[in-house]
């Protein structure tokens, strides 16, 4: 080193024990330690502001999606007046659950199916079991046209209605939904622990959220009445093709109510098979337009009227292999005295439901026709009420989710 041109310099003295060399660029007499501390500090400050933000938006979403659904307090409050006629809990950790599709015409988006005559009807009507080691789920459909006992109900106009012999869709246009529960409880001797009722813009949102299902069609659909016109082949449904798919009746098939079901039993389990297989319960950019779409779709009682409610319940349904999410329709017949109208065939339909109010196994596969020749019978089981076979599990005639809608 130099003091000044061409004049060598003494070295430098080495520092003394326990100091430290001053970094190049540090003013004499600044201490690195404390500009340390103040850069954690901001970094400490950053980083929480973000912990913070990122929470924040989090609890919005959570309130936003957790407003969006409705409580049904009605039913509630109708049921709780019949409690002691009901049927008790067999196995308190098996849930079952009502879900009831409403053709309402009243509501933003409902309107183009038809005029508001201020009723509506419960066209398609699933009882879903979930069984207490979430080893299972089986919904059952309980066809519209079926000859049920429907229970004495208030109507709207304050008036009620005597018990009669109808079939099964009166209830919810009687009664609404707590008529509804009422009335599958009576006939099922299941009780009903919770209920969800999805209309028409429901349905639809719900699979647009998930980019829609597949299917398969053997032949071209022309439906005025469903507003459904597709070509035949492999395709993919979002919307108001969607709708039209499920809702067809006269167009697709033979006609009947039979066939509807089962097609909405195909596409409800295509439908799961999707969201399971597309990770959508996994991955929050894919979940949140499913849950936004779901919530604003239902109104529910007071026990799954929360995004945690309905977080449990997906969470349960996620945990129940595919195959074992079956969908099948209660055994039934012609009715005697009128082939137009539907009823239960037995002791099959006794059977299944003896089996779910028990939470014991359930078995579906594919098929159209019973030894006897009806719909939904068991699969070659006797069929002697005095003879049970408890070492056998029943078998019905049905599907489950893993098949999905091209098997």
């Amino acid at each position: 080193m130099t003091d000044r041109a061409g004049t060598p310099a003494e070295p430098d003295p080495p520092p003394a024990d326990g100091d430290t060399p001053q970094a190049e660029g540090t003013a004499p007499g600044a201490p690195e330690e404390p500009r340390r501390r103040h850069w954690l500090r901001w970094t400490a400050l950053g980083v929480s502001f973000v912990v913070l933000a990122a929470a924040g938006i989090g609890w919005w979403f959570y309130r936003k999606l957790d407003g969006n659904i409705t409580t049904d307090t009605t039913a509630a409050a109708e049921l709780r007046k019949y409690e002691k006629e009901r049927p008790a809990a067999v196995v308190s950790a098996a849930r079952n659950i009502l879900l009831i599709g409403s053709d309402t015409r009243a509501g933003e988006g409902n309107r183009q199916y038809g005029r508001d005559k201020g009723t509506q009807h419960s066209d398609t009507t699933i009882l879903l079991h979930l069984s207490a080691g979430k080893s299972s789920a089986t919904a059952v459909s309980l066809p519209r046209d079926l000859m049920v006992t429907i229970p004495s109900c208030p109507k709207g106009d304050g008036t009620r209605t005597g018990e009669q012999s109808a079939q099964f869709n009166w209830a919810f246009e009687f009664g609404g939904t707590a008529c509804t529960i009422r009335t599958v409880e009576k006939l099922t001797g299941i009780r009903v622990d919770h209920h969800m009722v999805i209309d028409f813009r429901g349905f639809k949102k719900m699979v647009d959220a998930v980019d829609g299902v597949e299917v398969c069609l053997k032949e071209p659909v022309d439906d005025h009445d469903a507003k459904l016109k597709l070509p035949a082949g492999r395709q993919t449904l979002r919307g108001e093709q969607a709708l039209g798919f499920v809702r067809a009746r006269k167009s697709i098939g033979n006609g009947s109510d039979t066939e509807r079901m089962d097609r909405q039993q195909q596409f409800l389990g295509a439908l799961v098979s999707k969201v399971q297989s597309d990770g959508v319960l996994l991955n929050p950019t894919k979940l949140y337009p499913v849950l936004d779409a779901a919530t604003r779709a239902i109104t529910t009682d007071a026990g799954l009227d929360s995004l945690r409610d309905l977080y449990d319940l997906a969470r349960s349904m996620r945990a129940v292999p595919t195959e074992k999410v079956q969908f099948l329709t209660v055994p039934r017949r012609p009715y005697r005295y009128d082939a137009n109208r539907d009823e239960l065939v037995q002791p099959a339909a006794s059977q299944l439901f003896k089996q779910l109010r028990e939470d014991r196994p359930v078995v579906v596969t594919p098929g159209g026709k019973d030894p006897d020749g009806q719909d939904g019978g068991t699969d070659g089981k006797p069929d002697d009420a005095d003879t049970p076979t408890p070492a056998v599990t029943p078998t019905f005639t049905g599907r489950n989710a893993a098949e999905g809608v091209c098997s």
